[in-house]
């Protein structure tokens, strides 16, 4: 490492050190703990699971869950999504209550949050569509660059989906506030009856629980805000509720042990969500919110919350470019030898190797976040754009965001790109008035999550 780096590293501590020493009180540092520890518990289970290895002369992109049939209950513990969910709900409901004191309105609010959400993304296509369109004029298979955009792009399912949930939270809120638990209630209800319908043969209203799902986790997230999750017993009751539920499920229902989608499996408790990922999510949430005062203690101590806000200043970046990190460093060992992929997954050679793996991967990962992490920070128009242009630039990024993650930038278009796909994250930036390379802000208040 050189020089320049170590320097980065040593500022961008003092930097986190400095913003976290002005941290007020009032304050929830575990919401901001839980959201830099579930998005590394994503990038670690991603790097822990890929399972690439040569065969035959020729690379095979596996993942460990096919080969050791153990490793699925792993994803019980690495499956937390429904944790970001859960914080984006109490996030969401800071910022909103915030928006309305203050007498902001809707799009000014929803601007700021959808600069955070898009933004960042921008880049990161815009780096694939180059390396796609030069990997295939080099006379690289369109095969091999649209599965290494795949698996690069994963992580903007996630935003697809919380864009979304973003755009809804007036309504979600609004029936928080004056239905409670029963908003909650309602959505699950739906999840089922989805659930329902998928397995009764009409596969294609599944889609419908990527809203009904993260939505219903999304609400205990204002639960949460407003008190009603609060304490060790309350936690306790949650978790072994949701863990009473996801083991009948598994146990006597039609659903997988996996938490994740396995290659080749017929079923999948992701693609698109199933109520398993409910069960889980109220599980997890209940765990965490249970032991929430011990931690708020401990990060009261500037140390770990100095860890915690420097982590948070660039997690958005990790999360976007960690499998654009290690798909680069896998085409790397295949260019200098396959160093590295002759071990069978499963053997305990491969085994030894995954801490030398995940070492590499996040040596890999450093430059991008220091490169990339600026764009999290950019900072909102200063003009506020009205509601026509802001909610359908939010839905034809979403739309784009979705099938990049779905199938990846290779297509048959011009430069053998998926160019139309491509274009429409970008049209709903500018529709929503979206620039990353404006000017970065200072930092966030205490309201503003």
């Amino acid at each position: 490492m050189n020089e320049n780096t170590t320097q980065d590293r040593r500022n961008a501590w003092s930097q986190a050190r400095s913003m976290a020493a002005q941290t007020p009180e009032s304050r929830n540092r575990y919401v901001d703990f839980l959201r830099a520890w579930s998005i590394c518990a994503v990038v670690f289970g991603h790097w822990l699971m890929a399972a690439p290895y040569i065969s035959d002369g020729s690379i095979v992109i596996s993942s460990m869950l096919e080969h050791q049939a153990w490793t699925r209950w792993l994803t019980w513990a690495f499956q937390v999504m429904p944790v970001f969910f859960l914080v984006g709900g109490y996030s969401n409901s800071v910022s909103w209550q915030s928006a309305q004191r203050r007498g902001q309105g809707y799009g000014s609010w929803l601007q700021a949050r959808l600069q955070r959400l898009i933004g960042p993304v921008l880049p990161l296509v815009l780096l694939w569509a180059f390396l796609a369109a030069g990997a295939q004029y080099l006379g690289v298979h369109p095969t091999m660059v649209k599965v290494a955009s795949q698996m690069a792009l994963i992580p903007i399912w996630f935003l697809a989906v919380y864009i979304v949930v973003v755009l809804l939270v007036p309504v979600s809120y609004a029936a928080w506030q004056r239905y409670g638990f029963f908003s909650f209630a309602v959505l699950v209800a739906l999840a089922i009856a989805d659930d329902l319908a998928f397995f009764s043969g009409f596969k294609a209203l599944g889609v419908l629980n990527y809203a009904f799902v993260w939505l219903a986790v999304h609400q205990l997230g204002y639960a949460w805000r407003d008190g009603y999750l609060a304490g060790g017993r309350q936690g306790s009751t949650w978790m072994l509720g949701g863990l009473v539920i996801l083991v009948a499920l598994v146990a006597f229902g039609p659903y997988p042990v996996s938490m994740v989608s396995v290659p080749g499996q017929e079923i999948s408790n992701t693609l698109p969500p199933k109520v398993t990922l409910l069960a889980l999510g109220i599980a997890q949430c209940g765990l965490l919110l249970s032991v929430e005062k011990p931690m708020r203690r401990w990060l009261a101590g500037l140390t770990p919350w100095t860890g915690v806000v420097l982590v948070n200043s660039m997690i958005m970046t990790v999360f976007l470019w960690h499998l654009t990190a290690s798909t680069l460093t896998i085409g790397l060992a295949l260019l200098i030898g396959d160093i590295g992929l002759d071990a069978i997954p499963g053997s305990a050679a491969w085994w030894m190797l995954r801490p030398a793996w995940i070492v590499v991967y996040l040596l890999a990962l450093l430059p991008f976040a220091l490169l990339f992490g600026r764009f999290e920070r950019s900072a909102a128009p200063a003009t506020e754009y009205p509601n026509w242009r802001l909610i359908p630039g939010a839905v034809l990024a979403c739309a784009g965001l979705a099938l990049l993650a779905l199938d990846g930038v290779a297509g048959e278009g011009l430069l053998g790109l998926k160019d139309w796909v491509l274009l429409l994250p970008f049209l709903g930036a500018f529709l929503a008035g979206i620039n990353p390379f404006r000017k970065a802000s200072r930092g966030r208040g205490a309201d503003e999550r």
